[in-house]
Protein backbone atom coordinates (compact mmCIF):
# COMPACT_ATOMS: atom_id res chain seq x y z
CA UNK A 1 0.00 0.00 0.00
CA UNK A 2 2.71 2.75 0.99
CA UNK A 3 4.42 1.42 -2.24
CA UNK A 4 1.46 2.11 -4.49
CA UNK A 5 1.25 5.59 -3.03
CA UNK A 6 4.68 6.19 -3.16
CA UNK A 7 4.73 5.25 -6.89
CA UNK A 8 1.47 7.47 -7.57
CA UNK A 9 3.51 10.49 -6.08
CA UNK A 10 7.04 9.74 -8.10
CA UNK A 11 4.63 8.53 -11.40
CA UNK A 12 3.71 11.51 -14.21
CA UNK A 13 0.17 11.48 -13.15
CA UNK A 14 1.34 12.76 -9.63
CA UNK A 15 -0.10 16.38 -8.75
CA UNK A 16 1.66 19.35 -9.97
CA UNK A 17 3.86 21.71 -7.61
CA UNK A 18 4.53 25.40 -7.73
CA UNK A 19 7.83 26.59 -7.04
CA UNK A 20 7.88 30.20 -6.15
CA UNK A 21 10.61 32.27 -4.93
CA UNK A 22 10.02 34.13 -1.57
CA UNK A 23 10.61 37.77 -0.93
CA UNK A 24 9.82 39.40 2.24
CA UNK A 25 7.30 41.48 2.85
CA UNK A 26 8.85 44.75 3.16
CA UNK A 27 10.81 44.60 0.11
CA UNK A 28 7.69 44.49 -1.71
CA UNK A 29 6.41 46.98 -0.01
CA UNK A 30 9.24 48.91 -1.58
CA UNK A 31 8.95 47.78 -4.78
CA UNK A 32 5.13 48.76 -5.18
CA UNK A 33 6.48 52.19 -3.66
CA UNK A 34 9.16 52.46 -6.25
CA UNK A 35 6.93 51.62 -8.89
CA UNK A 36 4.16 54.05 -8.01
CA UNK A 37 6.49 57.15 -7.44
CA UNK A 38 7.89 56.43 -11.00
CA UNK A 39 4.26 56.66 -12.32
CA UNK A 40 3.54 59.95 -10.49
CA UNK A 41 7.00 61.54 -11.31
CA UNK A 42 6.12 60.41 -14.70
CA UNK A 43 2.09 61.59 -14.68
CA UNK A 44 3.66 65.36 -12.99
CA UNK A 45 5.89 65.31 -15.89
CA UNK A 46 3.21 65.14 -18.67
CA UNK A 47 1.07 67.59 -16.63
CA UNK A 48 4.09 70.52 -16.57
CA UNK A 49 4.92 69.45 -20.06
CA UNK A 50 1.30 69.93 -21.19
CA UNK A 51 1.02 73.44 -19.64
CA UNK A 52 3.95 74.07 -21.02
CA UNK A 53 2.56 73.36 -24.87
CA UNK A 54 -0.72 75.14 -23.90
CA UNK A 55 1.17 78.36 -22.79
CA UNK A 56 -0.62 78.10 -19.20
CA UNK A 57 2.36 77.96 -17.05
CA UNK A 58 2.64 80.95 -15.32
CA UNK A 59 5.54 83.27 -16.11
CA UNK A 60 6.54 81.36 -19.51
CA UNK A 61 6.60 83.56 -22.84
CA UNK A 62 3.66 81.71 -23.82
CA UNK A 63 1.29 83.35 -20.83
CA UNK A 64 2.57 86.76 -21.88
CA UNK A 65 1.92 86.20 -25.45
CA UNK A 66 -1.39 85.13 -24.94
CA UNK A 67 -2.00 88.53 -22.62
CA UNK A 68 -0.92 90.60 -25.67
CA UNK A 69 -3.17 89.23 -28.16
CA UNK A 70 -6.28 89.66 -25.41
CA UNK A 71 -4.93 93.52 -25.05
CA UNK A 72 -4.92 93.53 -29.15
CA UNK A 73 -8.61 91.68 -29.51
CA UNK A 74 -9.89 94.30 -27.28
CA UNK A 75 -8.36 96.77 -28.76
CA UNK A 76 -9.49 95.81 -31.96
CA UNK A 77 -13.21 95.10 -30.74
CA UNK A 78 -13.33 98.87 -29.52
CA UNK A 79 -12.37 99.86 -33.17
CA UNK A 80 -14.42 97.87 -34.93
CA UNK A 81 -17.60 99.21 -32.54
CA UNK A 82 -16.62 102.81 -33.05
CA UNK A 83 -16.55 102.19 -36.80
CA UNK A 84 -19.72 100.89 -36.68
CA UNK A 85 -20.88 103.69 -34.63
CA UNK A 86 -19.44 105.62 -37.23
CA UNK A 87 -21.33 103.75 -39.88
CA UNK A 88 -24.61 103.77 -38.09
CA UNK A 89 -24.37 107.59 -37.82
CA UNK A 90 -23.38 107.62 -41.83
CA UNK A 91 -25.98 105.78 -42.98
CA UNK A 92 -28.86 107.72 -41.20
CA UNK A 93 -27.70 110.68 -42.40
CA UNK A 94 -27.51 109.81 -45.63
CA UNK A 95 -30.87 108.43 -45.10
CA UNK A 96 -32.54 111.40 -43.51
CA UNK A 97 -30.17 113.48 -46.51
CA UNK A 98 -32.75 111.35 -48.66
CA UNK A 99 -35.51 112.12 -47.44
CA UNK A 100 -34.54 115.81 -47.52
CA UNK A 101 -33.64 115.80 -50.85
CA UNK A 102 -37.21 114.35 -51.93
CA UNK A 103 -38.99 116.60 -49.40
CA UNK A 104 -37.15 119.41 -51.91
CA UNK A 105 -38.12 118.15 -55.13
CA UNK A 106 -41.60 117.60 -53.53
CA UNK A 107 -41.37 121.34 -52.78
CA UNK A 108 -39.81 122.39 -56.15
CA UNK A 109 -42.54 120.78 -58.20
CA UNK A 110 -44.87 122.13 -56.27
CA UNK A 111 -42.88 125.52 -56.86
CA UNK A 112 -43.05 124.82 -60.47
CA UNK A 113 -46.58 124.30 -60.63
CA UNK A 114 -48.25 127.68 -58.73
CA UNK A 115 -45.57 129.67 -60.93
CA UNK A 116 -47.19 127.90 -63.98
CA UNK A 117 -50.60 128.49 -62.73
CA UNK A 118 -49.46 132.24 -61.43
CA UNK A 119 -48.11 133.03 -64.94
CA UNK A 120 -51.50 131.66 -66.05
CA UNK A 121 -53.24 133.70 -63.57
CA UNK A 122 -50.79 137.01 -64.69
CA UNK A 123 -51.33 136.59 -68.40
CA UNK A 124 -55.22 136.09 -67.76
CA UNK A 125 -55.47 139.16 -65.51
CA UNK A 126 -53.10 141.09 -67.29
CA UNK A 127 -56.54 141.59 -69.47
CA UNK A 128 -58.04 143.23 -66.88
CA UNK A 129 -56.05 146.55 -67.95
CA UNK A 130 -58.34 149.30 -69.45
CA UNK A 131 -57.66 149.97 -72.88
CA UNK A 132 -58.81 153.00 -74.34
CA UNK A 133 -60.99 153.14 -77.71
CA UNK A 134 -63.23 150.20 -76.35
CA UNK A 135 -66.73 149.49 -75.69
CA UNK A 136 -68.15 149.74 -72.18
CA UNK A 137 -68.25 146.05 -71.83
CA UNK A 138 -66.31 143.90 -73.38
CA UNK A 139 -64.57 140.02 -73.45
CA UNK A 140 -61.35 140.25 -72.37
CA UNK A 141 -60.08 136.77 -72.73
CA UNK A 142 -61.18 133.60 -73.86
CA UNK A 143 -59.99 130.28 -73.05
CA UNK A 144 -61.29 126.95 -74.65
CA UNK A 145 -60.03 123.27 -74.80
CA UNK A 146 -61.07 119.35 -75.88
CA UNK A 147 -59.64 117.96 -72.32
CA UNK A 148 -61.24 114.85 -73.14
CA UNK A 149 -63.57 113.36 -76.13
CA UNK A 150 -67.18 115.15 -75.41
CA UNK A 151 -66.06 117.45 -72.90
CA UNK A 152 -64.67 121.24 -73.61
CA UNK A 153 -63.48 123.07 -70.25
CA UNK A 154 -63.88 127.21 -70.95
CA UNK A 155 -62.84 130.14 -69.27
CA UNK A 156 -64.02 133.84 -69.89
CA UNK A 157 -63.10 137.03 -68.50
CA UNK A 158 -65.50 139.93 -69.32
CA UNK A 159 -64.80 143.52 -68.08
CA UNK A 160 -66.41 146.69 -67.43
CA UNK A 161 -64.04 149.05 -69.08
CA UNK A 162 -64.70 152.10 -66.42
CA UNK A 163 -65.14 152.40 -62.43
CA UNK A 164 -68.48 154.65 -62.77
CA UNK A 165 -70.31 152.71 -64.52
CA UNK A 166 -73.35 150.50 -62.75
CA UNK A 167 -73.39 146.79 -62.34
CA UNK A 168 -73.97 145.18 -66.19
CA UNK A 169 -77.34 142.61 -65.81
CA UNK A 170 -77.24 140.26 -68.45
CA UNK A 171 -76.30 136.97 -70.03
CA UNK A 172 -74.04 135.09 -71.59
CA UNK A 173 -73.97 132.07 -74.28
CA UNK A 174 -71.26 130.02 -75.82
CA UNK A 175 -71.61 128.60 -79.59
CA UNK A 176 -69.56 125.28 -80.74
CA UNK A 177 -68.79 125.05 -84.24
CA UNK A 178 -67.32 122.20 -86.22
CA UNK A 179 -67.92 119.45 -87.92
CA UNK A 180 -69.62 115.92 -87.47
CA UNK A 181 -69.47 112.80 -89.54
CA UNK A 182 -67.92 115.27 -92.59
CA UNK A 183 -70.69 117.70 -92.57
CA UNK A 184 -71.35 121.09 -90.75
CA UNK A 185 -72.00 121.46 -86.97
CA UNK A 186 -73.05 124.36 -84.32
CA UNK A 187 -73.92 123.50 -80.91
CA UNK A 188 -74.89 126.10 -78.22
CA UNK A 189 -74.84 125.68 -74.54
CA UNK A 190 -76.95 123.09 -73.51
CA UNK A 191 -78.77 124.72 -70.60
CA UNK A 192 -79.16 127.96 -72.48
CA UNK A 193 -78.04 131.18 -72.10
CA UNK A 194 -76.35 132.00 -68.08
CA UNK A 195 -76.86 135.25 -66.43
CA UNK A 196 -74.14 137.00 -65.89
CA UNK A 197 -73.56 140.41 -63.18
CA UNK A 198 -70.42 142.18 -64.26
CA UNK A 199 -69.71 145.16 -61.32
CA UNK A 200 -65.88 145.34 -62.76
CA UNK A 201 -65.30 142.19 -64.18
CA UNK A 202 -65.71 139.19 -63.87
CA UNK A 203 -64.48 135.66 -64.56
CA UNK A 204 -66.73 132.45 -65.25
CA UNK A 205 -65.57 128.91 -66.44
CA UNK A 206 -67.44 125.83 -67.18
CA UNK A 207 -67.39 122.64 -68.97
CA UNK A 208 -69.74 121.75 -72.16
CA UNK A 209 -71.06 118.30 -73.61
CA UNK A 210 -70.98 117.82 -77.25
CA UNK A 211 -70.96 114.79 -79.53
CA UNK A 212 -67.84 112.57 -78.94
CA UNK A 213 -67.77 112.13 -82.70
CA UNK A 214 -67.88 115.56 -83.14
CA UNK A 215 -64.52 117.87 -83.82
CA UNK A 216 -65.15 121.42 -82.59
CA UNK A 217 -63.18 123.95 -84.77
CA UNK A 218 -63.68 127.06 -82.83
CA UNK A 219 -65.73 128.52 -79.48
CA UNK A 220 -67.49 131.69 -79.76
CA UNK A 221 -69.32 133.97 -76.44
CA UNK A 222 -71.66 136.41 -77.01
CA UNK A 223 -72.84 138.30 -74.21
CA UNK A 224 -76.30 140.33 -73.91
CA UNK A 225 -78.33 142.56 -71.59
CA UNK A 226 -81.40 141.47 -69.86
CA UNK A 227 -83.44 142.85 -73.56
CA UNK A 228 -81.26 140.31 -75.59
CA UNK A 229 -79.16 143.19 -77.09
CA UNK A 230 -75.39 142.04 -77.90
CA UNK A 231 -72.87 144.32 -75.69
CA UNK A 232 -69.92 141.90 -76.61
CA UNK A 233 -69.03 138.68 -78.28
CA UNK A 234 -65.16 137.07 -79.17
CA UNK A 235 -64.40 133.92 -80.82
CA UNK A 236 -61.58 131.26 -80.52
CA UNK A 237 -60.26 128.92 -82.65
CA UNK A 238 -59.19 125.52 -81.56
Amino acid sequence: MRWKLLKRRLSVSAPRMIVRSYLPWPLRWAVVALALGFSAALALWAFEFGKTLSGLQRGSGNAEEVQRLRAELAELREQRDKAQSIANTAESLMRAERVAQERLAEQVRALEAENLALKEELGFFERLLPATGQQPLAVRALHAEVTEPGQLRFQILVMQNGRTLPEFQGRYELTLSGTLDGRSWTQTMPEGPQPLQVKQYRRVEGVIDFPEQAVVKQVQVRVTDTGGALKAQQSLKL
